[in-house]
């Protein structure tokens, strides 16, 4: 069994055929996914597509995409949203420099919000992070002397030092489909240092297509194969990746269920 712990079922590319790809993750052994908030606006669809599916779960937050979109995002607002059974995480919120969709300021106050949420209330934080490392390593360090949180760093492709960082801080590491990517030799090297404990594994669906689905819509049965490379990586069996990062991901994630033996 596996879990993808971060994809978008609300997006079009997932939405036109949700029933589809619902089963298709079923039949690929994806006993859980986690459809991941961008907006604080959209959180009833979220919320739908969670109660309406019994393997689905999600989350709340602004994507600094957003963040100039909501900047008004408050910790209240996000900890009442929180307060639902199938919602198991904040975010994903953080910090986006190779776009810089939401002025940077903007930005890290909405993230600095989510982090303040997540301490509150003991969920764990998606982070978003892409080109903004030494600003996403202080913001770590400055909030974490305030006070600890859990969280865990999606789809990394950020550098060594970064990954260091949130190791020593206590957060997960989480790897995409860029991992299989042929030009991903250090994103590899970097995943051969996390220890088997602090990984898990997502499509960040319907982007990012695993090798060998480069080109199509990414969807989260394709986890299968970003999960088969990390095993390769860290020199153990797909069933042993499989049944590691299901167990992370239960762990960081604690309102999942456990899955029946």
């Amino acid at each position: 069994m596996l879990i993808d712990s971060h994809c978008h079922l609300d997006f079009p590319e997932l939405a036109s055929d949700r029933a589809g790809v619902l089963a298709r993750a079923k039949a690929a052994g994806v006993s859980r996914m986690i459809t991941i908030a961008t907006s604080v606006a959209k959180h009833d669809v979220y919320r739908t597509i969670a109660e309406e599916n019994d393997n689905v779960w999600f989350s709340v937050g602004t994507h600094p995409h957003r963040a100039h979109e909501e900047p008004d995002t408050t910790v209240e607002q996000l900890v009442a949203l929180a307060d639902h059974p199938k919602c198991v995480a904040i975010g994903e919120a953080g910090l986006d420099y190779h776009y810089d969709k939401s002025p940077r300021d903007v930005a890290e106050r909405v993230f600095r919000v989510h982090i303040d949420a997540a301490r509150k209330i003991g969920l764990p934080l998606v982070i978003h992070s892409r080109d903004a490392d030494a600003d996403m390593a202080r913001i770590l360090r400055e909030e974490m002397g305030k006070g600890a949180f859990k969280a865990l760093l999606h789809c990394f492709t950020s550098g060594r030092d970064l990954a260091m960082t949130g190791l020593e801080l206590g957060l997960m590491i989480s790897f995409s489909g860029v991992l299989t990517f042929k030009n991903s030799d250090d994103l590899r090297a970097i995943a051969r240092e996390v220890p088997i404990d602090r990984m898990l594994v997502e499509t960040d669906a319907p982007f990012l297509a695993p090798v060998p689905y480069r080109g199509k819509t990414n969807e989260p049965s394709f986890v299968a194969a970003t999960a088969g490379v990390l095993a390769g990586v860290k020199g153990i069996s797909s069933d042993e990746i499989a049944l590691a990062t299901t167990r992370n991901t239960l762990k960081h994630f604690s309102k999942l269920p456990a899955i029946p033996a």
